[in-house]
C-alpha cells in the first residue's frame, strides 16, 4: 500500500482525555453550541412534561432547537455532532409537546 497508515495511539496532538476536540484544536465555539443545545434541550424536554409550562418548553425547544442547527453546521468533529443530535432531539421533541400544551404564546396574546 503506498499510503502511510496512522496509529490509533494517543499522541500529544490527540489526548486521551479530550472530550470534544478529537482533531487535538480547540474549538470554543462549537464547545458553547454544544452545551447551549443539551441545556435547552434537557430544559424543553423535562418542562413540556407538565401542561403549564408550554411557553418555557416551546421557546427553549425552538431555539436549542436552532442553536443545533447551527453547531451541526459548522461542527469539525463527530464528538461534537453526537450530543448537538442528541439535544437538538430533546429541544424537538420538547419544542412540539411545548406547541400541542398552547405554543409560543398561548395565552399571552389574544
Amino acid at each position: 500500500m503506498a499510503q502511510a497508515m496512522q496509529s490509533r495511539s494517543h499522541s500529544p496532538a490527540r489526548p486521551a482525555g479530550s472530550l470534544f476536540a478529537t482533531d487535538g484544536k480547540p474549538h470554543p465555539l462549537q464547545d458553547t453550541l454544544v452545551a447551549v443545545t443539551v441545556v435547552l434541550g434537557v430544559l424543553a424536554f423535562v418542562t413540556a412534561m407538565f401542561h403549564n409550562l408550554h411557553l418555557l418548553s416551546s421557546w427553549a425547544g425552538l431555539i436549542g432547537f436552532l442553536t443545533g442547527g447551527y453547531g451541526l453546521y459548522i461542527s469539525e468533529t463527530t464528538r461534537e455532532r453526537f450530543p448537538l443530535f442528541v439535544g437538538m432531539g430533546a429541544a424537538g421533541v420538547g419544542f412540539f409537546l411545548g406547541m400541542a400544551h398552547g405554543g409560543l404564546f398561548g395565552g399571552v396574546i389574544g
